[in-house]
């Protein structure tokens, strides 16, 4: 294994640029959002050298250990320590780091004023000692200074065993990126649930063959693990609480979560296909092995979030994805209710995006344990069922909206349909919800012999080099 130390690397590269040809302004590397300027710049192959986020002179880098060659075979280590110049070298790491390099942070804790981001270099890790080990704060980051913790934009990469804390906006944001492993990390806001937060704590976004894995997140004022119009997602083994959403899947083709744990949120988990996004109408996600119980936290979202309109005591909900497969699932303990088959036309938001599917269609959910649902619903809806009813928010509620252009012999095809079976002891409700929205009397239904029958399973996703 190799050991880099940065402050070395980086007054190498400064001699060799000073003896050799001066660089033209196109091999100049060009500045991030981070803040402040470098005095002097490197040319980078790719051009995607970020600024040093303090703004500090590169002279005074100092490396907090020598470099130390060995014989060993092996990938090529940064190792970033604890100290007052930490955010100018852990950036000037992601700056410099090469393809199947390893960035490194060692025990402690670390205090940084400004965004971290590698961009466009592939196959790097980034990794601590462990969760409770390695923590990365931004509760000192600088206006200006970008918002996330760590953001980034290159293929294959890996963040592993840290935290990351009080980001003023997203905590870990992968973007555009083929390849994204995330796996024994935290995020989280130590002042506990509030709107001042940032809105997501894991967020891979318009990405490709993703991994979450084994994290925990908690108190994001949107969702805590995200993954929207993405392809490929497995989501495993990780824990949510006391977010807004504890886990969304958005607007992705191709998701398995499973094994998760989400409890202490506002929703449980979330799986929706929105309008107006490049990626559209989310399709083909397993829910499955999951434990979703008592998400009944009142609902700290921005009002002009999507999740703001997810009442407090939302097990599972979906939203106008297609062809969704629920099964083995403890689902239980939620005041308004255990599950929800929506439409978007329940928000009663408009939209103005001709490729959108506002329905949800060939959703099959079976096998699953319901328990303890609907004692105390919340919503406009939930109340109003309450008080027309006088009964407790069933465990499995649908809206009724269909699309009504796509029936055949007067009703959707079978394939279409959303199934109900084999969820035991279970109480159901169709809403009438057309009406409802119109102030017209409903036409509530508990039958859920409209929905019997099953769908045929959806196929495993696979992911090169996860099993």
């Amino acid at each position: 294994m190799n050991i880099k130390s940065c402050g070395v690397l980086w007054l190498c590269i400064f001699l060799v640029a000073c003896s050799g040809p001066k660089p033209d302004a196109s091999t100049a590397a060009g500045s991030s959002d981070n803040a402040g300027n470098m005095d002097s710049a490197v040319a980078t192959e790719d051009s995607s050298s970020d600024a040093v986020a303090d703004g500090s002179d590169s002279a005074d880098i100092e490396a907090d250990s020598d470099a130390v060659a060995s014989d060993d075979e092996g990938p090529l280590v940064t190792l970033i320590e604890p100290g007052p110049n930490v955010q100018r070298e852990a950036q000037e790491a992601l700056i410099l780091a090469e393809p199947g390099e390893i960035i490194e942070f060692a025990e402690g804790k670390f205090d940084f004023t400004g965004t971290l981001s590698l961009d466009g270099i592939e196959n790097v890790t980034i990794r601590g000692q462990g969760m409770d080990k390695t923590i990365l704060s931004f509760a000192g980051q600088k206006a200006g200074t970008g918002g996330e913790g760590l953001k980034i934009t290159a293929d294959k990469i890996t963040v592993e065993h840290l935290t990351i804390e009080d980001t003023p906006s997203d905590a870990l944001k992968v973007e555009n990126a083929d390849g994204v492993t995330l796996r024994h990390v935290r995020t989280w806001w130590t002042q506990g649930p509030s709107s001042e937060n940032g809105a997501y704590g894991i967020y891979p976004v318009l990405c490709s063959d993703v991994l979450v894995e084994d994290c925990v997140a908690e108190c994001a004022s949107d969702a805590g693990i995200y993954v929207g119009q993405s392809r490929r997602a497995i989501l495993r083994r990780n824990r949510a609480e006391r977010n807004v959403a504890g886990i969304e899947i958005e607007n992705t083709v191709g998701a398995d979560v499973y094994e998760n744990e989400s409890t202490g949120n506002t929703g449980g988990l979330l799986v929706f296909s929105l309008p107006g996004l490049k990626v559209k109408n989310g399709r083909q996600c397993r829910v499955y092995d999951n434990r979703i119980y008592e998400n009944n936290h009142p609902n700290f979202a921005d009002p002009g979030a999507i999740v703001s309109t997810v009442p407090p005591g939302t097990g599972l909900m979906i939203m106008a994805n297609d062809q969704v497969e629920v099964f083995n699932n403890e689902i239980r303990g939620h005041i308004t209710h255990n599950c929800a088959v929506i439409s978007y036309l329940l928000t009663g938001k408009r939209f103005d995006d001709a490729q959108y599917d506002a329905y949800p269609e060939s959703i099959h959910i079976h096998d699953n344990k319901f328990a303890d649902g609907g004692t105390d619903p919340k919503g406009e809806i939930g109340q109003m069922y309450s008080q027309l009813v006088g009964q407790r928010m069933p465990d499995i509620v649908i809206d009724g909206f269909v699309d009504e252009s796509k029936f055949s012999d007067g009703q959707l095809p079978d394939n279409l349909r959303i199934c109900i079976t084999n969820n035991g002891d279970i109480t159901f409700a169709n809403l009438d919800a057309v009406n409802l929205l119109q102030n017209k009397p409903p036409n509530f239904s508990n039958d859920l012999q409209p929905h019997a029958g099953s769908h045929e399973p959806l196929p495993a996703i696979s992911i090169p080099g996860v099993n």
